[in-house]
């Protein structure tokens, strides 16, 4: 059951307000109007619907702002491009290609979210800390204080991705003092270490319901927290742990689903691979508010398709061409870790430039079966909609490419159930968004082990991701049974006994299982690795679209993105003259 996501309240505290509109201390003194102030709430069901409220922002509302990341952590990883045509979300072009300005403003709606989240979560620990004992037992104090410490370090976590250099705000600033002008002159890291871990000691092991944080979605975060750090011994006790003794909110064994898709079919949401996921729901009578709005635009396009499609618009996230290579296999069913998938001879066979009225035979060269629940080709199955049909379902293949998004998609069995039929599009769905998922934590505990020289456990790890895609019950099939390409794919039989190598197929891995799911970029980063991989990719994808001619990653710059401008307008200057915020090297 979603029902816990769907008392979703318009709770913010005036400190959201500051952190999106100019103001003074004469404001602050105003009564919030629409809301509840903090005094006002006097009960424990008063505190649960303010951390609902909390949880609610996961729902950015909008593409621009979203924690799915298919801008920031796709997009800008080379897992896909834009899509679309060159002039819709126009604005996303420069992020996408690395020439993004501080005053773009899907800067700010990223910014926006992301204190929002952490407002929600400040204020449900200050209500829940007001009550009397009289007034919320001491267990449900914790529980609540725990919860909110996970989202606020969740929240934290996201704005250190993608900005780094960003303030910490807990539940101790003073706005009517006018001291939320916090500076970010800190890392930040030790804070969102300190508010995950007290969830982790404090969270229940199983929660009452699915959506809510327990402690081994702590666990997993912490441990994400410490890898992003490269304190790989730390986070691999609480991967381990996560491994060992893990429950989901229905208290089975987290585990891997037996067949791939199945993470990505809202019939199977809040499935055992689910650790922490955004609970999405539709047809409750809240206008698609609830649905998941972040990936609205990332269907295929009607360009004069008249059979049935999944939602018909808008042609965005469309995957790369660089994506759509590297699930090119060897004959023994193995990926070419060595980066020749971009070589004429192993690039995936595509129909850019040949109508959907004309002939048309698919790749028939080995690949990894995941290749086909993550992108939508030409000949190929799409889900229950019958054969993708290439062109016709592609916006405009020369700003995008060949190739459709997939893992967000609805079935066709789904339409008017699972999507909302009350907004403009059924691109609301139901589908839940995974922030992470369980074979997300058994590729970041391999990599803890091949960093402490434990070889051949991280190959174990790796290979129980690769048995499950390897499953024929979960290959795409054409109607009459037969699998809908050559698909090849085996487990590292050998013995890893070279680093280098062992580093490089988890890497590889994490891009094959995790594709289009917002990791990339950050991965990338986090390895040092980002300018070398992507700068190689936008080479390769400037061959192919016009789009990425003289696009470049730079070294000291690019693995962050700037502080929006109108937010360090808005914090305004220390007693120094110079602005509170500090904008990123580079910008």
């Amino acid at each position: 059951m979603k029902k816990f996501i769907l008392k979703v309240a318009a709770l913010s505290i005036a400190f959201v307000i500051a952190i999106v509109t100019a103001c003074n201390k004469s404001y602050f003194e105003v009564d919030p109007i629409g809301q509840l102030a903090n005094n006002q709430v006097t009960t424990q069901k008063g505190a649960e619907q303010i951390l609902i409220g909390a949880y609610a922002a996961l729902n950015s509302g909008n593409w621009n702002g979203s924690f799915t990341n298919w801008i920031y952590g796709s997009a800008c990883g080379g897992d896909a491009n834009k899509g679309s045509n060159a002039g819709d979300q126009s604005q996303m072009n420069e992020i996408i290609r690395f020439e993004g300005q501080p005053v773009n403003f899907d800067f700010n709606l990223k910014w926006v979210a992301i204190y929002n989240g952490v407002a929600r979560a400040n204020q449900a620990i200050i209500v829940t800390n007001n009550l009397k004992p009289d007034q919320i037992p001491d267990a449900d104090r914790r529980r609540i204080i725990a919860e909110a410490r996970f989202l606020r370090g969740f929240y934290h976590f996201e704005g250190k991705k993608v900005f780094n250099m960003v303030p910490y705000i807990d539940e101790n600033v003073s706005y009517s003092a006018g001291n939320f002008r916090v500076p970010n002159d800190r890392d930040i890291w030790p804070n969102i270490e300190a508010d995950l871990k007290f969830a982790y000691d404090n969270l229940p092991e199983v929660q009452r319901q699915p959506g809510r944080a327990n402690k081994w979605a702590a666990a997993a975060f912490l441990g994400k927290a410490l890898l992003f750090q490269r304190k790989f011994a730390e986070a691999k006790r609480y991967f381990d742990e996560c491994i060992e003794r893990g429950r989901t909110a229905k208290g089975e064994r987290y585990g891997l689903m037996e067949e791939f898709s199945q993470n990505f079919n809202a019939d199977f949401d809040n499935n055992k691979e689910s650790i922490f996921a955004f609970q999405a729901s539709v047809n409750d009578g809240t206008g698609a508010a609830n649905a998941n709005p972040d990936q609205v635009l990332n269907f295929p396009h009607n360009n004069g398709w008249s059979g049935p499609m999944p939602a018909g618009c808008c042609g965005f996230h469309q995957p790369s061409f660089d994506l759509a290579n590297s699930f090119r296999t060897t004959p023994q069913g193995l990926p070419l870790l060595d980066g020749s998938y971009n070589l004429p001879q192993n690039e995936l066979k595509h129909d850019m430039g040949i109508p959907s009225d004309r002939p048309f035979t698919p790749d028939e060269g080995p690949l990894d079966p995941r290749i086909d629940w993550t992108i939508g080709r030409r000949g190929i199955p799409y889900l229950d909609w019958g054969p993708h049909p290439g062109n016709a379902w592609i916006r405009d293949v020369n700003n995008g490419g060949p190739f459709s998004p997939k893992k967000n998609v609805f079935y066709r069995a789904q339409q008017g159930r699972l999507t909302d039929n009350s907004s403009w599009t059924p691109g609301y769905t139901a589908l839940n968004y995974h922030f992470m998922r369980y074979a997300d934590l058994l590729l970041m505990a391999a990599e803890c082990e091949v960093e402490l020289g434990n070889l051949e456990r991280a190959r174990q790890l790796v290979n129980q991701v690769r048995r499950r895609a390897a499953n024929p019950a979960g290959f795409v099939r054409f109607p009459d049974g037969r699998p809908a390409a050559n698909y090849r794919i085996s487990e590292y039989t050998t013995p890893w006994t070279n680093q280098e190598f062992a580093r490089n197929a988890v890497r590889f891995e994490r891009r094959l299982e995790l594709a289009m799911e917002g990791h990339r970029f950050f991965d990338l980063v986090r390895w040092g690795i980002a300018d070398q991989v992507l700068n190689a990719y936008l080479q390769y994808e400037s061959t192919k679209l016009a789009f990425f001619r003289g696009a470049r990653f730079t070294k000291g710059k690019n693995e962050y993105f700037p502080i929006p401008q109108v937010q360090i307008d808005i914090t305004g200057n220390g007693p120094d003259g110079r602005p509170i915020l500090r904008q990123n090297p580079g910008y």
